[in-house]
């Protein structure tokens, strides 16, 4: 095993562990006060784009899915974030 691929995965382990307390967050809070949709969307370009890297380098590791786990949590943290939206959205009205 590569030592770049160790570091990576580090990086997406640290990365990782920050979106459940997040996703637990938005889903508890109900609102988007504190939230970005557009960090969020940011974040998932990034990830998405090193995803793509894998795949452009012939290089698809167990590194690539854990890239892919963490894009999924981003995009629950999205889907809450949109749900919250409305839901603010209906307090307003």
């Amino acid at each position: 095993m590569a030592v770049t691929q160790v570091l990576e995965s580090l990086m997406l382990i640290s990365f990782g562990l920050a979106w459940p307390p997040s996703i637990v967050k938005s889903y508890r809070s109900r609102t988007t006060k504190g939230k970005s949709g557009f960090f969020l969307i940011v974040v998932a370009v990034g990830y998405i784009s090193g995803i793509a890297a894998k795949y452009a380098g012939d290089n698809v590791t167990y590194v690539t899915y854990l890239y892919m786990l963490n894009l999924l949590m981003v995009l629950v943290d999205v889907g809450l974030y949109v749900r919250n939206l409305k839901l603010d959205a209906a307090r307003e009205a």
